[in-house]
């Protein structure tokens, strides 16, 4: 039998063009066949190459091109050429419009996008945890947002919300007894947000996370007189800085880093459009 070359011909990676091909040449005993894919095939010229080597040759064109010019030139082409084609998105992109309504984006590589969002995502949330609660001060220069604060204000959940928005943050406590570091002072106060709570509910908070611990509730840590000297502090910090101040009190999560991203914005910080909804 003839050797049978299978192009794969796509705007994108082309990966799924190829994984349909090979899934279905596995149900053959072919030993002589090999695979020619081409992708980011986004031009008639480049695609009228290709189509023309494939007509000299025991060929079958699958192609996945979101492009209907390109799409429908494909299949002319091989109509008149009486070559085999397989077009593995228009028939499907069909049936999702007739059953919902909508027209097709014809876009290029969106599966390459979400997936370079998903990436990013997980980029932004590994950059929170490694610089969580001050542990590499170097981590504030290369934040899009530093999050600064005493202990029980928020300052880990909001940064791994806002890591899911893809925004880079790292936050750092403030304790009386341990310097800040310089870094805090070195980046612009734009890109720093203060959090704060009240006294009564940073008591309740405390008392609650030293009985987790089975410690008792009576420990310096959950005192009133400790809790307002830390305010004090961090207050003191936070006006020295110059950075906006969020009373994290009677707020959830998603509340208070709404308020975050506006503050961003207003700032003239970048924020990823593409993100604030996922």
């Amino acid at each position: 039998m003839e050797n049978l070359v299978i192009y794969i011909i796509s705007d994108s990676l082309g990966e799924t063009g190829e994984q349909v091909a090979r899934a279905s040449i596995g149900q053959f005993n072919i030993n002589n066949y090999e695979m020619r894919k081409y992708p980011y095939v986004l031009d008639v010229n480049f695609l009228d190459e290709i189509l023309n080597e494939a007509k000299n040759e025991n060929s079958i064109v699958v192609y996945t091109l979101v492009d209907l010019e390109l799409a429908n030139y494909v299949a002319k082409f091989c109509e008149n050429n009486k070559i085999p084609s397989i077009d593995l998105v228009s028939p499907l992109l069909k049936s999702i419009s007739l059953r919902t309504n909508l027209k097709p984006l014809r876009e290029p590589g969106t599966i390459r996008k979400l997936d370079e969002k998903y990436f990013k995502r997980v980029e932004a949330i590994e950059f929170a945890v490694k610089y969580d609660d001050g542990k590499d001060p170097r981590g504030l220069v290369k934040s899009d947002l530093v999050l600064i604060g005493i202990s029980r204000t928020s300052k880990t959940p909001l940064s791994m919300y806002l890591a899911n928005k893809n925004i880079k943050v790292a936050n750092v406590p403030l304790v009386p007894e341990v310097p800040v570091p310089k870094e805090l002072f070195e980046i612009p106060s734009k890109k720093i947000i203060g959090l704060t709570n009240t006294p009564e509910k940073l008591n309740e908070i405390r008392q609650e996370r030293l009985k987790s611990l089975g410690l008792s509730s009576n420990a310096n840590y959950a005192t009133m007189e400790r809790i307002l000297e830390e305010i004090e502090y961090a207050e003191k910090i936070m006006k020295k800085i110059g950075c906006p101040i969020i009373d994290v009190s009677n707020k959830a999560i998603e509340e208070t880093a709404g308020l975050i991203i506006n503050i961003m914005k207003e700032n003239g910080l970048r924020v990823y459009k593409g993100f604030l909804n996922s």
